[in-house]
C-alpha cells in the first residue's frame, strides 16, 4: 500500500519496481534503481538516489511484504 501522497514511477527498472523485486526474490532492502531497463541500462546506488527515490523504493519494498508476495524456489 502507498503511504501518504507518494505516487510512484512504477516502470519497470525503477525504484518502486526494484524495491517490491528485492522483496519478492527475498533480497535485503538495498535502495537501487536503473535508468532504462532493469540490468540493461546504468544502475543507480542509494548514494546517488534522491530522497523521493528512496521513498519510492521503500514503498515498493514495503508493499511487498504487505502482500506476501514472494518467490517459491
Amino acid at each position: 500500500m502507498v503511504r501518504g501522497s507518494l505516487v510512484p514511477d512504477k516502470r519497470h527498472g525503477g525504484p518502486w519496481d526494484r524495491g517490491g523485486a528485492d522483496s519478492y526474490y527475498r533480497r535485503p532492502f538495498n535502495p537501487h534503481y536503473y535508468v532504462g531497463a532493469t540490468q540493461q541500462s546504468e544502475l543507480i546506488p542509494k548514494e546517488e538516489m534522491t530522497d523521493k527515490q528512496i521513498e519510492e523504493y521503500t514503498a515498493g519494498f514495503l508493499n511487498n511484504e504487505e502482500l506476501g508476495h514472494f518467490k517459491e524456489w
